[in-house]
């Protein structure tokens, strides 16, 4: 029985060793402890438009926990936003979940990481139209280069889910206790882009270098972050996904076919949060609202919903024949009278 145990722990083991950390799923990295805490830095500014924002994060490599630098990176397409990896907890296993591309950030386990990512959603600034305007109360951007910048103090109030020890995981024994809202949920079910080749070399060339490992710095790493934004790859913008209502299901499904058989630019804002000035239609499409003044009081259009019936007037009235009149009552002959 011991010879057997050992075995099937060797094998997992070997499991592992063969799973990349940076894969699309999650991976089982450790069981007993998981990454240490988050380290404070300052944000480098933002030397160019249209760059994002993905924050530093503990991944796991051969020589166990290693500091990936924070770094500003182009989105892969118009529209793209950021939702950094994070480690959850679940059954005694770390559970590792690389970051993304997509429409909306998604849920990111209320790790607050600082830079705009409070821990739901991202407050750091959105897509208006084809250029990313940024939140100055958050982020730190050149303005003398870069122009579209707005102040909003209130989503960060909003947003933010307090971390003082900065834990760097979600759940588990004195992890962020912080569950996916609504929008985090439909984010999660839309179409992702993997991180960019340059991502994925950012992240390697920390794997590669002893001082990011937290055996090695203590837990202090010394490259936080890098100023110098990592080269533009572009990618094909996903089709947008929308619900897709089952009838008899608690929860919608959710369908990536292109609305309108074109791929247009989704209603983003802050946090993943759908435009108000959107509705959704019986079609599960998101489409501009419809114009609903009343008609004037003295209209005579219908009113909404109202059942038109077709009225069929009655046939011609012929009326019926005069009837005779009462012939007059004959005198009686003479000689009767009294």
């Amino acid at each position: 029985m011991h010879l057997f145990r050992s075995a099937r722990w060797l094998i997992l083991a070997v499991f592992l060793c063969l799973i990349p950390a940076t894969s699309n799923a999650g991976v089982f990295i450790s069981i007993n402890f998981g990454p240490p805490v988050l380290p404070v830095y300052v944000q480098p500014v933002c030397p160019q438009p249209n760059l994002v924002w993905m924050p530093g994060y503990w991944a796991y490599g051969d020589e166990g926990y290693f500091w990936v630098p924070g770094a500003w990176v182009p989105a892969p397409y118009e529209g793209g936003l950021w939702t950094p990896a994070y480690w959850g907890w679940s059954n005694g296993l770390y559970i590792f979940h690389p970051g993304y591309w997509g429409y909306h950030v998604g849920y990111y386990g209320g790790v607050n990481y600082g830079g705009g990512y409070f821990g739901i959603g991202f407050a750091g600034g959105e897509w208006r139209g084809h250029d990313f305007h940024y939140n100055t109360a958050v982020v730190n951007v050149n303005t003398t280069v870069i122009h579209n910048t707005y102040v909003n103090q209130t989503i960060i109030q909003q947003n933010t889910i307090g971390n003082p020890n900065h834990i760097a995981y979600a759940g588990g024994p004195g992890g962020i206790q912080h569950q996916p809202t609504a929008q985090e949920q439909i984010a999660l079910h839309e179409t992702h882009t993997p991180p960019t080749s340059f991502q994925t070399q950012h992240i390697q060339a920390a794997q590669s270098s002893h001082q990011s490992y937290a055996k090695f710095n203590s837990g202090h790493p010394t490259n936080l972050a890098v100023a110098k934004p990592l080269p533009a790859e572009t990618h094909t913008a996903p089709a947008i996904s929308r619900p897709v209502v089952n009838s008899g299901s608690a929860r919608p499904t959710y369908s990536n076919a292109p609305v309108n058989g074109a791929n247009k630019l989704p209603p983003t804002s802050i946090g993943g949060r759908p435009n108000p000035s959107l509705q959704e239609h019986t079609n599960n499409t998101y489409a501009p609202r419809p114009n609903t003044t009343e008609p004037p009081p003295h209209s005579t259009a219908p009113p909404r919903n109202t059942e038109m019936r077709t009225v069929t007037p009655p046939p011609h009235y012929n009326p019926p024949p005069k009837s005779n009149p009462k012939p007059a009552e004959k005198p009686k002959p003479e000689g009767h009278e009294k």
